[in-house]
């Protein structure tokens, strides 16, 4: 497997020459919660007060929405990201979107998707799951939804940047640490290894 240029210090590289499309691809890492726990509790309001759904149909959606996105998590992690086309503006998008944080996996204002990317991303889903489980049911669905995304961003910054002593959190980051120094073909689940041990993607025994 050929060695790609890595940088583990906190730097960063400039991807755009246009000031504002530079200043959109970087972002603190608590900006999602600041845009995503209002909308959460928007969702959670809707599915109480406006739809009167009870508690134990409340939770069941929430956890579902929660476990949709621990899988969603793994499809664009293995198939969109990691997907790597021919040509040379191909290349760049993918540069764009997530060969930077493999070369600059430090970078604390690259570790988090920034809203110009999350929120369309958002919608789509929002569409998509409205059609499916009903205008009723995708208001506690897309809570949980966006639940797991936070959990999602957070725990990626966590283990980039977080000193970790609890076993949990340790076997967490060292799942992922292996994706980026080891095999970036496994190890796809970021927050949870659950669905590589599903699938087959997570480490064997016999990686060190």
């Amino acid at each position: 497997m050929p060695k790609n240029f890595v940088s583990n210090k906190d730097e960063t590289v400039r991807m755009f020459d246009n000031s504002f499309l530079e200043a959109c691809s970087k972002v603190h890492f608590t900006v999602p919660l600041y845009v995503y726990i209002p909308v959460i509790l928007v969702f959670l309001y809707r599915g109480i007060f406006l739809f009167n759904l009870d508690f134990m149909k409340l939770i069941s959606l929430i956890v579902l929405g929660i476990i949709v996105w621990s899988l969603a998590e793994y499809v664009l992690h293995r198939f969109v990201f990691h997907y790597v086309p021919d040509s040379n503006l191909g290349q760049r998008i993918h540069f764009i979107f997530h060969g930077v944080h493999h070369d600059y996996p430090s970078d604390s204002r690259r570790l988090v998707m920034p809203p110009s990317a999350s929120l369309p991303l958002a919608i789509i889903f929002y569409l998509l799951f409205y059609v499916i489980v009903g205008r009723i049911y995708v208001a506690p669905f897309m809570a949980g939804f966006l639940i797991g995304y936070l959990c999602y961003d957070m725990t990626h910054y966590a283990i980039h940047h977080f000193n970790m002593h609890n076993k949990f959190w340790l076997a967490i980051k060292n799942h992922h640490m292996k994706h980026h120094y080891q095999d970036p073909s496994k190890g796809f689940g970021v927050s949870s290894p659950v669905w590589d041990k599903i699938i087959g993607t997570d480490f064997t025994g016999k990686d060190k």
